[in-house]
């Protein structure tokens, strides 16, 4: 995977590389009924409950976990309306985690609009996650007792994830290799629950069902390292959320950690930035400068489309099909974005 100059976004039905028409076609009715779906069960008798809910659903964003779960489910025997619940599903999950996470970093915007946060206060904006969470176990829970399973152990992944991603690396642990393990969990388990719901109920065979939430699993880590370098190099104008939030937050990305492991007096000053206080606007800018220009950011890019690529070696296994090219072009797509 050449290093290529950003795209803008996730790649979306209808500019996906390797998608033919016919499941271009496919794949955006498939998200049109996710998106009613997600509409109808987010709505609630009281007008207050129903506009936050829907906050960051008005909003937009790419519906990266629900694409992946239809086009998951065109390896097999394509989408049906269990597909579209579990792509639902899992997209409602997400958007439950975007109103903690905004709580968690003081965000001020989310997807170009003030965050749930900004707009209702904390305790709502939990809340309003937690009653995303539940509505998302309940479609999942009309899937099934494996499908509750997979849910629940998701959750606890994820959730786990975000706890130790708002902790420091314990002593004596490798740093990078913490901090992947944190996206694997965070974020990696849910993309490859996406994934793996998609073959699963497509009417999937064992193997693929597993191929395939190992694929996703690879996918989200890919997907995050990506979020990593859209946080340091993009602005607000091109991916609606406030660059340097996680400078700000003193979170360690794969970038900051190659910078800290530096030993070339000439990063003093950015190692000094980035182990200091960062909630000054001031320091917060320089930091961004010098991390924009060092070489960790490329060494970072090269790991994350390193990633990609081991995503896209699982898709080996798989017979050759328009499924499958697509979902190889995702994985090129997601790490070669700037929102």
């Amino acid at each position: 995977m050449a290093a290529t100059p950003a795209q803008r976004g996730t790649p979306s039905v209808l500019d996906l590389p390797g998608a033919t028409a016919d499941l271009r076609e496919r794949l955006g009715a498939g998200l049109a009924a996710v998106n009613a779906l997600i509409e109808e069960r987010v709505d609630h008798d009281d007008p207050f409950i129903a506009e936050a809910g829907a906050h960051l659903t008005a909003a937009g964003g790419k519906r990266f976990r629900p694409l992946l779960t239809l086009l998951t489910a065109e390896l097999t025997h394509g989408i049906n309306e269990q597909v579209v619940a579990a792509a639902a599903g899992v997209e409602l999950t997400h958007l439950a985690s975007l109103y903690h996470d905004d709580v968690m970093d003081e965000a001020d915007v989310r997807r170009g609009a003030p965050s749930a946060n900004a707009a209702y206060g904390n305790s709502t904006a939990i809340l309003v996650g937690d009653l995303l969470f539940g509505t998302a176990s309940d479609i999942v829970a009309d899937l099934g007792p494996d499908a509750v399973k997979i849910q629940a152990q998701t959750f606890i992944r994820l959730c786990s994830g975000q706890i130790r991603d708002d902790r420091p690396c314990p002593a004596g642990t490798d740093p990078v290799e913490y901090y992947l393990g944190v996206l694997a969990d965070k974020t990696g388990v849910l993309i490859a629950t996406a994934a793996r719901y998609g073959a699963m109920f497509s009417g999937g065979d064992e193997q693929t069902i597993e191929t395939m939430r190992e694929f996703g699993e690879r996918l989200g880590v890919a997907f995050q390292l990506a979020d990593d370098l859209i946080d340091i190099e993009s602005d607000a104008d091109e991916t609606g959320k406030t660059p340097g939030t996680d400078l700000r937050e003193g979170k360690r990305t794969l970038p900051v950690l190659h910078v800290l492991a530096s030993t070339d007096p000439a990063d003093a000053r950015l190692q000094a930035l980035l182990t200091g206080d960062l909630s000054d606007d001031d320091r917060l800018a320089e930091a961004l400068t010098l991390l924009r220009a060092h070489p960790a950011v490329d060494l970072a890019r090269e790991h994350t489309y390193a990633v990609a690529r081991r995503a896209q070696d699982v898709l080996t296994a798989l017979p050759d099909s328009d499924a499958k090219d697509a979902l190889n072009a995702l994985a090129t797509g997601v790490v070669t974005r700037v929102g």
